[in-house]
Protein backbone atom coordinates (compact mmCIF):
# COMPACT_ATOMS: atom_id res chain seq x y z
CA UNK A 1 0.00 0.00 0.00
CA UNK A 2 1.50 3.53 -0.68
CA UNK A 3 0.95 5.90 2.30
CA UNK A 4 0.86 9.64 1.41
CA UNK A 5 3.85 11.76 3.12
CA UNK A 6 2.14 14.37 5.34
CA UNK A 7 4.97 16.69 5.74
CA UNK A 8 5.50 16.93 1.81
CA UNK A 9 1.91 17.56 1.49
CA UNK A 10 2.31 20.40 4.60
CA UNK A 11 5.33 22.03 3.23
CA UNK A 12 3.23 21.80 -0.62
CA UNK A 13 0.26 23.65 0.71
CA UNK A 14 2.01 25.80 2.04
CA UNK A 15 3.86 27.44 -0.83
CA UNK A 16 0.46 26.93 -3.08
CA UNK A 17 -0.84 28.82 -0.33
CA UNK A 18 1.90 31.34 0.02
CA UNK A 19 2.51 31.76 -3.23
CA UNK A 20 6.07 31.28 -3.54
CA UNK A 21 8.84 29.07 -1.97
CA UNK A 22 10.49 31.92 -0.60
CA UNK A 23 7.52 33.01 1.02
CA UNK A 24 6.77 29.35 2.56
CA UNK A 25 10.70 29.21 3.73
CA UNK A 26 9.73 32.41 5.96
CA UNK A 27 6.71 30.88 7.27
CA UNK A 28 8.07 27.19 7.95
CA UNK A 29 11.80 28.64 8.98
CA UNK A 30 13.27 26.21 6.63
CA UNK A 31 15.58 26.71 3.61
CA UNK A 32 14.87 26.76 0.31
CA UNK A 33 16.54 23.57 -1.59
CA UNK A 34 14.92 21.54 1.38
CA UNK A 35 11.35 22.74 0.51
CA UNK A 36 11.89 22.35 -3.45
CA UNK A 37 13.17 19.01 -2.09
CA UNK A 38 10.15 17.36 -0.25
CA UNK A 39 7.75 19.09 -2.95
CA UNK A 40 9.45 17.19 -5.93
CA UNK A 41 9.07 13.90 -3.33
CA UNK A 42 5.65 14.42 -3.18
CA UNK A 43 5.44 14.66 -7.17
CA UNK A 44 7.35 11.84 -7.71
CA UNK A 45 5.38 9.73 -4.87
CA UNK A 46 1.73 10.87 -6.87
CA UNK A 47 3.75 10.69 -10.16
CA UNK A 48 2.08 13.69 -11.67
CA UNK A 49 3.24 17.80 -11.49
CA UNK A 50 2.34 19.72 -8.71
CA UNK A 51 3.71 23.23 -10.05
CA UNK A 52 4.80 24.81 -13.25
CA UNK A 53 6.31 28.30 -14.32
CA UNK A 54 5.23 30.66 -15.45
CA UNK A 55 8.11 33.13 -15.73
CA UNK A 56 9.66 33.86 -12.49
CA UNK A 57 6.08 32.33 -10.72
CA UNK A 58 5.14 29.25 -9.44
CA UNK A 59 1.88 28.52 -10.62
CA UNK A 60 -0.18 25.12 -9.68
CA UNK A 61 -1.33 22.53 -12.62
CA UNK A 62 -4.74 21.44 -12.84
CA UNK A 63 -3.71 18.45 -10.49
CA UNK A 64 -1.92 20.61 -7.96
CA UNK A 65 -5.20 22.89 -7.91
CA UNK A 66 -6.99 19.86 -6.71
CA UNK A 67 -4.44 18.46 -4.43
CA UNK A 68 -4.62 21.94 -2.52
CA UNK A 69 -7.95 21.52 -2.30
CA UNK A 70 -7.45 18.03 -0.18
CA UNK A 71 -4.48 19.13 1.30
CA UNK A 72 -6.58 22.61 2.50
CA UNK A 73 -9.22 20.29 3.94
CA UNK A 74 -7.24 17.88 5.76
CA UNK A 75 -5.35 20.53 7.41
CA UNK A 76 -8.75 22.18 8.46
CA UNK A 77 -9.76 18.69 9.30
CA UNK A 78 -6.28 18.30 11.77
CA UNK A 79 -7.08 21.35 13.37
CA UNK A 80 -10.95 20.44 14.56
CA UNK A 81 -9.38 17.00 15.64
CA UNK A 82 -6.90 19.56 18.05
CA UNK A 83 -9.65 21.32 18.94
CA UNK A 84 -11.97 18.58 19.58
CA UNK A 85 -9.20 16.93 21.90
CA UNK A 86 -8.24 20.10 23.76
CA UNK A 87 -11.76 20.76 25.12
CA UNK A 88 -12.71 17.25 26.11
CA UNK A 89 -13.01 15.59 29.52
CA UNK A 90 -10.34 13.20 29.41
CA UNK A 91 -8.79 13.62 32.61
CA UNK A 92 -5.73 15.16 31.31
CA UNK A 93 -4.95 18.99 31.84
CA UNK A 94 -6.45 21.18 28.89
CA UNK A 95 -3.52 22.93 26.92
CA UNK A 96 -3.02 26.12 25.93
CA UNK A 97 -0.39 27.51 24.35
CA UNK A 98 0.13 31.18 24.18
CA UNK A 99 2.41 33.46 22.04
CA UNK A 100 3.61 36.84 24.16
CA UNK A 101 4.83 39.75 22.40
CA UNK A 102 7.96 40.20 24.23
CA UNK A 103 7.49 44.01 24.55
CA UNK A 104 4.43 43.60 26.50
CA UNK A 105 4.23 44.26 30.37
CA UNK A 106 5.07 40.36 31.93
CA UNK A 107 2.65 41.66 35.14
CA UNK A 108 0.31 42.12 32.48
CA UNK A 109 0.24 39.27 31.10
CA UNK A 110 0.26 37.37 34.29
CA UNK A 111 -2.91 39.29 35.09
CA UNK A 112 -4.41 38.75 31.81
CA UNK A 113 -3.64 34.15 32.25
CA UNK A 114 -4.16 33.94 35.59
CA UNK A 115 -7.96 33.61 34.80
CA UNK A 116 -7.19 30.63 33.23
CA UNK A 117 -5.80 29.11 36.23
CA UNK A 118 -8.93 29.61 38.22
CA UNK A 119 -10.66 27.09 35.89
CA UNK A 120 -12.52 24.26 37.75
CA UNK A 121 -10.89 22.02 35.41
CA UNK A 122 -6.88 21.55 35.18
CA UNK A 123 -5.32 23.51 32.63
CA UNK A 124 -1.62 23.76 31.55
CA UNK A 125 -0.45 26.86 30.49
CA UNK A 126 2.66 27.13 27.60
CA UNK A 127 3.75 30.89 27.00
CA UNK A 128 6.40 31.65 24.54
CA UNK A 129 7.96 34.70 24.19
CA UNK A 130 9.39 36.47 20.60
CA UNK A 131 9.02 39.11 18.22
CA UNK A 132 5.79 39.44 16.33
CA UNK A 133 6.31 38.15 13.13
CA UNK A 134 7.85 35.16 14.35
CA UNK A 135 4.82 34.28 16.91
CA UNK A 136 2.56 34.97 13.74
CA UNK A 137 4.09 32.52 11.46
CA UNK A 138 3.73 29.91 14.80
CA UNK A 139 0.08 30.92 14.89
CA UNK A 140 -0.33 30.50 11.12
CA UNK A 141 1.03 27.18 11.43
CA UNK A 142 -0.93 26.25 14.78
CA UNK A 143 1.64 25.90 17.16
CA UNK A 144 0.20 28.52 18.85
CA UNK A 145 -3.74 28.99 20.36
CA UNK A 146 -2.88 32.54 20.91
CA UNK A 147 -1.16 35.52 20.79
CA UNK A 148 -1.19 38.17 23.07
CA UNK A 149 -0.03 41.59 21.92
CA UNK A 150 -0.26 45.44 22.38
CA UNK A 151 -0.92 46.01 18.23
CA UNK A 152 -3.07 44.38 15.98
CA UNK A 153 -1.58 41.41 13.58
CA UNK A 154 -0.55 42.89 10.10
CA UNK A 155 -3.63 43.07 7.64
CA UNK A 156 -0.65 42.09 5.19
CA UNK A 157 0.17 38.56 6.80
CA UNK A 158 -0.01 35.58 4.67
CA UNK A 159 -3.02 33.89 6.33
CA UNK A 160 -6.14 35.03 8.19
CA UNK A 161 -5.74 36.19 11.56
CA UNK A 162 -8.14 38.17 13.98
CA UNK A 163 -8.00 40.62 16.30
CA UNK A 164 -9.61 40.67 19.98
CA UNK A 165 -9.09 43.62 21.70
CA UNK A 166 -9.35 42.59 25.26
CA UNK A 167 -9.34 45.73 26.61
CA UNK A 168 -7.19 49.09 27.42
CA UNK A 169 -6.19 51.22 30.19
CA UNK A 170 -3.79 54.45 30.73
CA UNK A 171 0.27 54.99 31.78
CA UNK A 172 1.00 55.41 34.91
CA UNK A 173 4.66 56.77 36.10
CA UNK A 174 6.55 55.10 38.40
CA UNK A 175 10.18 55.05 40.24
CA UNK A 176 11.45 54.71 43.40
CA UNK A 177 10.32 56.34 46.47
CA UNK A 178 13.54 59.47 46.45
CA UNK A 179 12.24 59.66 42.46
CA UNK A 180 9.21 59.86 43.10
CA UNK A 181 8.82 62.44 45.60
CA UNK A 182 11.16 64.47 43.14
CA UNK A 183 9.53 64.11 40.17
CA UNK A 184 6.10 63.63 41.19
CA UNK A 185 5.67 67.89 41.30
CA UNK A 186 4.62 69.73 37.93
CA UNK A 187 4.07 66.36 36.36
CA UNK A 188 4.36 65.71 33.26
CA UNK A 189 6.93 68.87 32.74
CA UNK A 190 8.69 67.65 35.75
CA UNK A 191 9.30 64.82 32.96
CA UNK A 192 11.97 67.04 31.38
CA UNK A 193 15.81 66.10 32.06
CA UNK A 194 14.41 63.30 34.75
CA UNK A 195 16.53 59.93 33.90
CA UNK A 196 13.68 57.80 32.08
CA UNK A 197 13.76 54.02 31.46
CA UNK A 198 11.96 53.29 27.90
CA UNK A 199 10.86 50.04 26.33
CA UNK A 200 12.71 49.04 22.52
CA UNK A 201 11.79 50.67 19.32
CA UNK A 202 9.50 47.48 18.44
CA UNK A 203 7.03 48.16 21.51
CA UNK A 204 4.06 50.77 20.87
CA UNK A 205 4.48 51.79 24.26
CA UNK A 206 7.62 53.55 22.95
CA UNK A 207 6.44 54.78 20.19
CA UNK A 208 3.14 56.50 22.34
CA UNK A 209 5.40 57.75 24.94
CA UNK A 210 8.02 59.39 22.34
CA UNK A 211 5.23 60.93 20.01
CA UNK A 212 3.70 62.06 23.76
CA UNK A 213 7.13 63.51 24.51
CA UNK A 214 7.61 65.60 21.86
CA UNK A 215 4.10 67.15 22.03
CA UNK A 216 4.79 68.38 25.22
CA UNK A 217 8.60 69.41 24.34
CA UNK A 218 9.87 66.81 27.32
CA UNK A 219 13.50 65.74 26.74
CA UNK A 220 13.73 62.75 29.26
CA UNK A 221 17.25 61.87 29.72
CA UNK A 222 16.87 58.30 28.26
CA UNK A 223 19.38 55.89 30.87
CA UNK A 224 18.29 52.06 28.87
CA UNK A 225 15.97 50.90 26.31
CA UNK A 226 14.43 47.37 27.27
CA UNK A 227 13.53 44.44 24.60
CA UNK A 228 12.10 42.85 28.20
CA UNK A 229 9.62 44.78 30.06
CA UNK A 230 10.71 42.44 33.70
CA UNK A 231 14.36 44.00 32.96
CA UNK A 232 13.40 48.06 32.48
CA UNK A 233 11.10 47.66 35.60
CA UNK A 234 14.15 45.79 37.40
CA UNK A 235 16.37 48.42 36.59
CA UNK A 236 13.75 51.02 37.73
CA UNK A 237 13.40 49.36 40.96
CA UNK A 238 17.12 50.05 41.58
CA UNK A 239 16.71 53.30 41.26
CA UNK A 240 18.43 53.82 37.62
CA UNK A 241 15.35 56.08 36.03
CA UNK A 242 11.79 56.26 35.97
CA UNK A 243 9.37 53.95 33.84
CA UNK A 244 5.90 53.86 32.14
CA UNK A 245 3.43 50.81 32.69
CA UNK A 246 -0.13 50.14 32.41
CA UNK A 247 -2.39 51.46 34.56
CA UNK A 248 -4.41 48.02 35.28
CA UNK A 249 -1.40 46.59 37.20
CA UNK A 250 -0.25 50.09 39.01
CA UNK A 251 -0.88 48.25 42.58
CA UNK A 252 1.06 45.21 41.04
CA UNK A 253 3.77 47.72 40.09
CA UNK A 254 3.65 49.39 43.29
CA UNK A 255 3.86 45.82 45.28
CA UNK A 256 6.48 43.53 43.78
CA UNK A 257 9.08 46.61 42.76
CA UNK A 258 8.16 48.99 45.82
CA UNK A 259 7.87 51.91 43.83
CA UNK A 260 6.12 55.30 44.23
CA UNK A 261 3.65 56.90 41.52
CA UNK A 262 4.72 59.83 40.16
CA UNK A 263 1.51 60.65 38.07
CA UNK A 264 -0.82 59.03 35.25
CA UNK A 265 -1.73 60.02 31.77
CA UNK A 266 -5.03 58.36 30.59
CA UNK A 267 -4.61 60.09 27.26
CA UNK A 268 -1.50 57.40 26.61
CA UNK A 269 -3.72 54.60 25.67
CA UNK A 270 -2.25 50.74 26.17
CA UNK A 271 -4.15 48.48 24.15
CA UNK A 272 -3.78 44.52 24.57
CA UNK A 273 -5.50 42.06 22.03
CA UNK A 274 -5.72 38.40 21.41
CA UNK A 275 -4.25 37.28 17.63
CA UNK A 276 -6.15 34.04 16.58
CA UNK A 277 -7.33 31.95 13.45
CA UNK A 278 -10.56 32.42 14.86
CA UNK A 279 -12.76 34.99 13.83
CA UNK A 280 -15.12 33.72 17.17
CA UNK A 281 -12.85 32.59 19.98
CA UNK A 282 -14.03 29.30 20.70
CA UNK A 283 -11.11 27.62 23.60
CA UNK A 284 -12.88 27.41 27.06
CA UNK A 285 -9.43 28.71 28.44
CA UNK A 286 -9.36 31.80 25.85
CA UNK A 287 -12.71 32.67 26.53
CA UNK A 288 -12.22 32.94 30.27
CA UNK A 289 -9.36 35.29 29.42
CA UNK A 290 -11.21 37.42 27.48
CA UNK A 291 -14.09 37.45 29.62
CA UNK A 292 -12.43 38.51 32.50
CA UNK A 293 -10.57 40.97 30.67
CA UNK A 294 -13.02 42.61 29.78
CA UNK A 295 -15.27 42.45 33.01
CA UNK A 296 -12.78 42.66 35.57
CA UNK A 297 -9.27 43.95 34.45
CA UNK A 298 -10.42 46.95 32.02
CA UNK A 299 -13.61 47.44 34.17
CA UNK A 300 -14.74 51.15 33.19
Amino acid sequence: MDWLNYHHLMYFWVVAREGSVAKACKQLRLAQPTISGQIRELEKSLKTALFERSGRNLVLTEMGRMVYRYADEIFSLGRELQDAIRTQPTGQPIQVVVGVVDALPKLMVHRLLEPILRLPEEVRITCIDGEPDSLMAQLALHELDLVLSDIPANPRLGFKAFNHLLGECGLTFFGTEDLATRYRAGFPESLDGAPFLLPSGNAAMRRSLEQWFDELGIRPRIRGEFADSALLEAFGQFGDGLFAAPSAVEDDVKRMYRVGVVGHQASLRERFYAVSVEKRLKHPAVVAMSEAARTTLFRP
